[in-house]
C-alpha cells in the first residue's frame, strides 16, 4: 500500500480508503448494501491486513447505523487506523436537525462519537453545502471541535469550489482551523473536477479523497450495451451519479476491457489505477457489497498503468470542456495549461495578425 499526505496537513493516508456505506441497508440507504456486523468485521480486518488506514463514514448513513456498526467492527484496533465521518443531513424530526449551524453540527458530532464508541473522530467533514448558513458560524463550530479534542482535522464534500476558497478565507482571517481536504465525485465518466477542483487544492494545500471511483459500478464492467440491469443493483436502485452520455461511458468500458485483458487484471482495477495517476488525487475511497469484490479493487493499488495506457483513457474519456477553460486552451494554453495535458510550445506569434513580436 502507498500512503500520501493529506494536503498539508502532515497526515499520510493509504491510496485506498474503505468507505462504509453499504453498512446497515436502512431505509434510502438499503439500495446501497445491507452489510451486518460479523460481515463488516471481515470487511474491516481484510482492509487493514491490506494495508488501509482510512475508514470512511457519516452519520446519515442508514440513519446512524453504519457509524454503530463501523464502531463495532474496529473495536480494539482504533489506534491502528483514522476515522473520517461527516455532518450535515436530516438525523432527525427537528426543524434544527440539518444543515451546518453551530447547534446542529456540534450535536451531529457528539452523536457521532457515541455511535462510533470513540473519543475522537480523526477527519470531520461537512458533507455538502449549506446556503442558509453563513460560514463564519460553520467554521467556528468546527475549530470548535478541534480545540475541545473531538475532532482532530476538519474538512468538506461537495462544495463548490467558490465555497471552498471563501472557507479558506474565513479560517484565515479569524483564525480558525482550516479544511484539510476535499472529498468529490471524480470517476473516468465524470472528470469536472480536473478543471477547477484539482488546482484549487494543489494551490490550496487541501489534499483530494475521491468518492465514487467507479460511478455506482458502472465502471466494474458489468453494465454492457443492450444489457438488461440487476434490479437489486445500487444503479438500478439510485440510478447514475449525476448524468453522463452513455455511449461515451460503453466507449470508455470498452478501452477499460481491452486493457484489463492485456494486463490481466480486473476492469475496476484499471479505472482505479487511472484516478491514482492523476495529479493532486490522495485517495480513493472504495465500497464493496462482497469480500471478492473488495480484495479485488485492492490489487489496483499492486501494479501502474502505463503513459501509452493512460493517454489511451484520457483520450477516450476526453469531454468539452466548460467556459473558461476551453478559451484557455484555445487562446491561452501556453500561460495557463489544462490540467492533464502537455503546455503548448512557445510561439513568437501575435495573437490576431500571426506577425513577429
Amino acid at each position: 500500500m502507498e500512503y500520501r499526505l493529506l494536503g498539508d496537513s502532515g497526515l499520510k493516508v493509504s491510496t485506498l480508503s474503505f468507505g462504509n456505506m453499504t453498512f446497515g441497508g436502512e431505509s434510502f440507504f438499503k439500495g446501497a448494501g445491507s452489510t451486518q456486523l460479523d460481515e463488516a468485521k471481515i470487511f474491516v480486518d481484510t482492509c487493514i491486513d491490506a494495508g488501509v488506514n482510512l475508514f470512511d463514514t457519516a452519520d446519515a448513513y442508514s440513519a446512524g447505523k453504519a457509524e454503530e456498526i463501523l464502531g463495532k467492527a474496529i473495536g480494539k484496533k482504533r489506534d491502528q487506523v483514522l476515522i473520517a465521518s461527516k455532518c450535515h443531513f436530516r438525523m432527525g424530526e427537528g426543524v434544527n436537525d440539518l444543515g451546518q449551524s453551530r447547534h446542529h453540527i456540534i450535536r451531529a458530532c457528539e452523536a457521532s462519537l457515541k455511535r462510533l464508541g470513540t473519543d475522537y473522530i480523526d477527519l470531520y467533514q461537512v458533507h455538502t453545502f449549506d446556503s442558509l448558513t453563513a460560514l463564519e458560524h460553520t467554521m467556528r463550530a468546527l475549530d470548535d471541535l478541534v480545540r475541545d479534542g473531538k475532532v482532530r482535522y476538519i474538512g468538506c464534500s461537495n462544495l463548490p469550489a467558490w465555497a471552498i476558497m471563501k472557507s479558506l478565507a474565513v479560517s484565515d482571517k479569524r483564525n480558525l482551523e482550516k479544511f484539510v481536504s476535499l472529498q468529490a465525485y471524480y470517476s473516468l465518466v465524470a472528470r469536472d473536477l480536473e478543471c477547477e477542483f484539482v488546482p484549487l487544492c494543489k494551490n490550496e494545500g487541501l489534499g483530494i479523497l475521491v468518492w465514487g471511483p467507479l460511478s455506482g459500478g458502472f465502471l466494474s464492467g458489468k453494465y454492457r450495451r443492450g444489457q438488461t440491469s440487476d434490479p437489486n443493483s445500487r444503479r438500478a436502485q439510485w440510478g447514475d451519479y449525476g448524468t453522463f452520455d452513455q455511449e461515451l461511458g460503453f466507449q470508455i468500458v470498452d478501452v477499460l476491457d481491452q486493457i484489463a485483458k492485456e494486463r490481466h487484471v480486473s476492469i475496476s482495477q484499471v479505472a482505479l489505477n487511472y484516478l491514482l495517476k492523476k495529479p493532486g488525487i490522495t485517495s480513493l475511497i472504495i465500497g464493496a457489497r462482497k469480500i471478492e469484490q473488495l480484495k479485488d479493487n485492492l490489487q489496483a493499488v499492486q501494479w501502474q498503468l502505463s503513459d501509452e495506457e493512460l493517454k489511451r483513457l484520457d483520450k477516450v474519456s476526453q469531454t468539452t470542456l466548460p467556459y473558461p477553460y476551453w478559451h484557455h486552451k484555445q487562446f491561452n494554453a501556453e500561460r495557463m495549461p489544462i490540467p492533464g495535458e502537455t503546455p503548448v510550445p512557445y510561439k513568437r506569434e501575435l495573437l490576431n495578425s500571426g506577425a513577429e513580436s
